[in-house]
């Protein structure tokens, strides 16, 4: 039987095409921008249930757990990984630099949204306040695809690592008050002095 302690964490799609530098990667079989191709394999997956799109199966790093997959079932990291993927794909869409960047969670992602000149505040607001109220995983995947929608707008990157550990936990309801709290520290920031997002993170001091 697979289990999470059977097998070494992979890299994710997102994670080995970009590199520390928050650029694409110029070395290796995963250098420089996604194909199209897989884009839109990603792409394929939205609003479809995990392994529902063939095109998708090459791109998930997940080990597939045997007792679940003999009833037809997945688990919350494979879940997640599949939202994930098909986010990242409708995300970069069209960009030429990264919309992966680490340290970038969805709260700070969603800040700059909101000080952006295009969007209201108002309505900014009620839409994310929306996505952190969501009582299910499909509620939340819905809000999250039309917030990734307006963040391409604006070309701002998001921590898929990040979200995608995220989404998992959204699947147990006794995970989810933790990640409210850090979107909502991330977000409701409305001091003028706030990093620019898109910045590279800071090395931790030692």
């Amino acid at each position: 039987m697979s289990t999470a302690m059977d097998y070494k964490i992979k890299e994710r799609y997102w994670q080995r095409r970009v590199g520390p530098d928050h650029a694409w990667r110029e070395h290796g079989s995963d250098k420089g921008p996604p194909p199209g191709e897989d884009l839109a394999a990603m792409r394929s997956g939205l609003g479809r249930p995990p392994m529902d799109s063939p095109k998708m199966w090459a791109l998930y790093t997940c080990p597939v757990n045997d007792m679940l997959a003999r009833r037809g079932e997945v688990s919350a990291e494979q879940a997640a990984e599949h939202a994930a993927l098909s986010l990242f794909g409708l995300h970069q869409q069209g960009e030429k630099v990264p919309m992966h960047r680490q340290g970038v969670g969805l709260g700070t992602a969603l800040l700059a949204l909101r000080r952006h000149e295009k969007f209201s505040d108002s309505a900014t607001d009620a839409r994310v306040g929306a996505m952190a109220a969501a009582t299910s995983v499909p509620a939340l995947l819905r809000h999250l695809r039309s917030l990734i929608t307006q963040l391409r707008v604006i070309s701002q990157p998001v921590d898929y690592t990040q979200l995608m550990a995220d989404i998992q936990n959204w699947h147990h309801p006794d995970r989810r008050p933790p990640v409210r709290r850090r979107w909502a520290l991330d977000y409701r920031v409305w001091t003028h002095n706030t990093p620019d997002p898109k910045a590279p993170t800071a090395p931790a001091a030692e």
